[in-house]
């Protein structure tokens, strides 16, 4: 397949889209909090509360949370679609984390750029600070983009048990009837 429908046909992938909306809606809750709040400091998510030279964030906790989905997951997700677009049929092993991983370094590059972009335009948020990443935080958002394309892996995981634990509750209701 070339390469101009295989960007099209990744586009028209209702995963694709269930993860980059998904991931920007659990990105934002933490941005929306501090809004309302008027406060950077989220409790549950702000551990270990201080930045650990200048390059790991205090918001430890969120920054492993929300990257795994967003940029990095939903990365992932859309380079895995793409290359199995691009190759007309389903990526299994290694090429499925290779092309996860591209997904979710391409993504956190684009989505690194925004920040630094909006970052050096200083816009200040309700709680006195930027409401944007510094630069010097990038690399620690490449490494977790690393991680996440386990993400996808995880989620299903999670997913199946749900449904087989509902399936179990399910039957036993009907079985007592």
């Amino acid at each position: 397949m070339n390469l101009s429908n295989a960007i099209a046909r990744t586009l028209k992938s209702k995963r694709f889209w269930t993860w980059q909306l998904g991931g920007v809606v659990l990105y934002g809750i933490p941005a929306a909090i501090r809004f309302i709040t008027g406060s950077y400091y989220i409790p549950i998510l702000s551990f270990p509360g201080f930045w650990i030279y200048h390059f790991i964030p205090g918001n430890l906790v969120e920054k492993f949370l929300i990257n795994a989905f967003f940029p990095g997951g939903a990365g992932g997700v859309a380079g895995e679609i793409f290359v199995s677009n691009y190759n007309g049929k389903p990526v299994t092993g290694k090429a499925k984390y290779t092309a996860r991983l591209g997904g979710a370094l391409a993504q956190t590059a684009v989505w690194s750029a925004i920040q630094f972009t909006g970052y050096s335009l200083m816009m200040i948020g309700p709680f006195g600070g930027n409401i944007f990443e510094p630069w010097y935080v990038f690399p620690f958002n490449f490494f977790l983009a690393c991680l996440s394309i386990f993400t996808p892996d995880i989620v299903d995981f999670a997913k199946s048990k749900l449904v087989q634990t509902h399936q179990k509750l399910k039957g036993s209701r009907v079985s007592k009837r």
